[in-house]
């Protein structure tokens, strides 16, 4: 019996994740990608597809797991909602469209139908605007598996590095009155479980950064590390959780220090993605940890301006749908974990 293919969620069909799906599936077999089957639009796709140019089938399918069976040889697409390719100019239809598309793909994952989802970019004030309530798709699809969105925790990870963001969509000016050492450490905890689970590293490595420069300069430039920071390294430690730091973020992230960890927690979100994004903006990916169920995505935003132009680069969609796949697969062999 062929194992579930993983749901792919359009995002907003004015941007790149059409075309990015149509572009993963016609590199499946020279990037060895797991069967996945697109949530909705079909018709929507197959414009994107003749958009950039690239030569695929779009096959309907009504169940799940039709999809492993279609996906040699055509791109499966299961929903019936569409909206017009109008790449690059969003509107109320298209947000309806990704709205509909991640709902049913999340209701797929959480069910087992669907091996995880991986979600397209999608734009958040679009989806304000017909009461999308959640402030992203991370605690969209957290609520739906049943977890506080606190438990979910956002990993960027690229071949080069994995990181953390501690807060994350807040003003840099409230950070340091939003980090605590129970915060840190249930990042710390999750983000631990999620390595052992989805990538089977028996023993991840964590850096913890600091907050100030220097790490504070023992508390001349802050003394947040000496507050916070490091005696919650020491509980994580005590746990048996290899954490170390509170290390400067500006000499963290150099080729000879990122042998040394295997994923950084970072204090805001910056600090996370701004290493991240320059070392592997065309594949990152955006992973969600702590869930019952796996979730990834590029991580890029939707690009309306070059939606539609063949410019956007399908690097980040494939990781996305590769990192999904082997996450799922090491799921299936070890349930246990």
């Amino acid at each position: 019996m062929m194992h579930p293919a993983l749901a792919v969620s359009l995002g907003d069909p004015a941007g790149v994740g059409p075309e990015l799906i149509c572009a993963a599936w016609v590199r499946r077999e020279t990037d060895a990608l797991r069967p996945f089957f697109a949530v909705g639009g079909a018709n929507l796709l197959a414009a994107a597809a003749r958009q950039r140019g690239l030569a695929l089938s779009v096959q309907p399918i009504t169940d799940p797991a039709e999809a492993a069976a279609v996906f040699p040889h055509a791109l499966p697409v299961l929903g019936q909602d569409e909206a017009p390719y109008r790449p690059g100019a969003p509107d109320t239809i298209g947000a309806h469209l990704a709205l509909s598309s991640l709902t049913l793909g999340t209701r797929l994952a959480v069910k087992g139908q669907a091996a995880g989802i991986v979600t397209g970019p999608i734009a958040k004030a679009r989806l304000a605007d017909i009461g999308f309530r959640h402030p992203g798709q991370t605690e969209f699809v957290a609520e739906a598996c049943g977890i506080a969105p606190q438990d979910a925790v956002m990993m960027l990870a690229g071949p080069q590095l994995r990181t953390v963001p501690v807060t994350v969509h807040c003003s840099l000016a409230s950070v340091p009155g939003l980090i605590s050492q129970e915060l840190i450490c249930n990042r710390a905890r999750i983000t631990a479980a999620g390595l052992r689970r989805d990538f089977g590293i028996a023993s991840p490595r964590l850096a913890i950064c600091a907050l100030n420069p220097h790490a504070g300069e023992e508390g001349r430039m802050g003394d947040e590390e000496q507050r916070i920071i490091a005696p919650a390294i020491a509980a994580l430690q005590a746990e048996g959780i290899d954490a170390t730091g509170p290390h400067p973020a500006d000499s963290l992230f150099a080729p000879h220090a990122r042998d040394s960890f295997d994923v950084a927690l970072c204090m805001y979100h910056d600090q996370a993605l701004i290493p991240l994004k320059a070392l592997d903006f065309d594949n990152g990916v955006n992973m969600t940890l702590g869930l019952p169920v796996v979730r990834t995505s590029p991580d890029h935003g939707t690009a309306f301006g070059i939606a539609g132009t063949g410019q956007a680069d399908p690097g980040a969609m494939i990781a996305a749908i590769r990192m999904a796949g082997a996450a799922a697969a090491r799921r299936r062999l070890h349930p246990a974990d």
